[in-house]
């Protein structure tokens, strides 16, 4: 017997809450409440049923997503002492188990979505999960580039939403997923940049890895939050936003771009990478709140 197999056969009776972690909440809910972003941004009118079924449906793949991502980690995780607690590398749930789950909630939700909102929306949603699980995933094991493939899978979200909405996706909605996309790259470097001796550990070749100093990872973090900064402001020039909305975004861009900056100092680069993460979690609900609200109040 294998010993894989033998933890299968020792392991606990998995609860509720050993199910609930493996579908990464947190992270899920992030999905879901930026697929809604698209959505509102889009300004579609009330409609019950379509409404209900975006935010099932993306509940649903976006918990599916996380499962199966873990399943596929499962070896890995065991290694890093951040993930070791796991549900699946501390034996809490079985592999088998947590396959069948994932599987599951993905191919429920993409038939929600197809059911309640429309081909557009679940295509975007497809193209989530295959972007996930069958190119970032393996691609932490072998690229350089895995984060930025990542924030890729990461970005197709408010696609869903807009989708969903329209039929479509236009000018606006293709701004949304680059600034999803360019806002997951000082947010993530900052990340690693914390665990990288976790990631080491496992030989994942990010940058954050190969960059002992944290000079490039800072530089690169810093690139991306003045793209970001750039884009975010896109919409008035398009006349797809008012000033109002100008103002806000360069105000929330100054605060950003600070921390950015303050990352690219050799001397205390584990403290300032940590204020960074914080500054990303707390500026993406105020641009996208301001995006949103803008929509509504002046479009």
């Amino acid at each position: 017997m294998t010993a894989a197999a033998l933890m299968e056969n020792t392991a606990p009776k998995a609860r509720f809450g050993d199910y609930l972690e493996l579908t990464k909440p947190r992270l899920s809910t992030l999905s879901v409440i930026t697929t809604l972003v698209g959505y509102a941004a889009a300004r579609p009118g009330w409609h019950p049923a379509e409404f209900w079924g975006l935010v099932i449906g993306t509940c649903a793949c976006a918990a599916g997503v996380a499962a199966l991502n873990q399943w596929m980690e499962s070896d890995t995780d065991a290694v890093m002492p951040r993930t070791a607690d796991r549900p699946i590398p501390s034996g809490k749930v079985a592999t088998g188990s947590a396959f069948v789950l994932g599987a599951g909630l993905c191919a429920g939700g993409l038939g929600v979505l197809f059911t309640y909102t429309n081909g557009p929306a679940s295509f975007f949603a497809l193209l989530t999960i295959i972007s996930y699980l069958a190119i970032y995933t393996p691609s932490k094991r072998w690229s350089r580039w895995s984060t930025e493939i990542g924030a890729v899978a990461g970005a197709f979200p408010p696609l869903i939403g807009w989708a969903a909405a329209t039929g479509g996706v236009s000018a606006l909605g293709w701004i949304l997923f680059a600034i999803l996309f360019l806002w997951q790259i000082p947010h993530f470097m900052a990340i690693a940049w914390t665990y990288r001796k976790d990631y080491g550990s496992v030989n994942f070749p990010m940058l954050p890895v190969r960059d002992g100093e944290g000079g490039k990872v800072a530089r690169w973090s810093f690139v991306n939050s003045v793209a970001l900064a750039v884009v975010c402001l896109l919409p008035q020039p398009l006349g797809l936003g008012s000033i109002y909305y100008t103002i806000a975004t360069a105000l929330l861009a100054v605060w950003f771009l600070a921390r950015a900056a303050a990352f690219l100092r050799p001397a205390d680069r584990d403290k300032t990478a940590r204020t960074l993460f914080f500054t990303t979690i707390g500026w993406l609900p105020l641009q996208l709140g301001a995006l949103v609200a803008d929509r509504f109040l002046f479009a």
